[in-house]
């Protein structure tokens, strides 16, 4: 695993997952969190053109760290790594598409659920586990209980996650979070509001930090 990445992993405690319709959309989706100082941003591969998305980024983004997720196959994951996705996300654990990841040399992040797919996923090599969906399944109750046997493994929960219970998971015990919709407000999106955008990243990494420093 790329230690700067888990080092950044660990300072910013959230990524923004952006599903976008459009490039231009999803261009302007990850300039507005980059300005919030959010640093961690992943592209879905059921966005529109996200090879180019994740190209552009990374140059236009150069102090970010832009990665690729919903990862279905071999070939989504090949396509992602030419296009230069520094980190990977999939809905599920296959072996297969983690032993690629770590021969590349890239952080995955392959989704799990139960005790047994997030264990079967860490000794596949997995860098962390999104545990995926999590609020359909106990939210920070759950998040609490898999810790007391699984603590050695970084979980990132998605799914649901919101800027008011992200703190919550993370003093829960996850390393980070996932956001998506709430970072994104399908208002704000279509009135192309980026600057408000812009504020919730903001918000989210100093609620964020306060609640570490508060632990601390």
């Amino acid at each position: 695993m790329s230690e700067a990445w888990f080092n950044s992993l660990q300072q910013q405690k959230a990524i923004a997952v952006i599903r976008s319709p459009s490039l231009e959309l999803g261009l302007e989706m990850a300039k507005a969190v980059a300005a919030g100082g959010m640093q961690l941003i992943e592209i879905t591969w059921n966005s529109t053109q996200p090879a180019q998305l994740v190209s552009k980024l990374r140059s236009q983004l150069p102090h970010c760290w832009i990665g690729a997720g919903t990862l279905l196959t071999s070939a989504d994951l090949q396509a992602a790594v030419e296009a230069g996705a520094q980190f990977l996300f999939t809905p599920h654990t296959d072996p297969t598409l983690i032993q690629a990841a770590v021969s590349a040399q890239i952080p995955i992040i392959p989704g799990a659920l139960t005790p047994t797919e997030i264990v079967t996923a860490w000794q596949a090599g997995a860098s962390c586990v999104k545990v995926f969906p999590i609020q359909a399944v106990g939210g920070i109750q759950y998040i609490k209980a898999l810790r007391g046997p699984l603590g050695q493994i970084p979980l990132i929960p998605t799914g649901g996650v919101t800027i008011s219970n992200a703190p919550q998971l993370i003093a829960a015990g996850a390393t980070a979070v996932g956001l998506s919709s709430d970072l994104f407000p399908p208002s704000s999106v279509k009135q192309q509001d980026w600057s408000a955008i812009a504020q919730l990243a903001s918000t989210l990494l100093q609620t964020l930090n306060l609640d570490a420093q508060t632990e601390a």
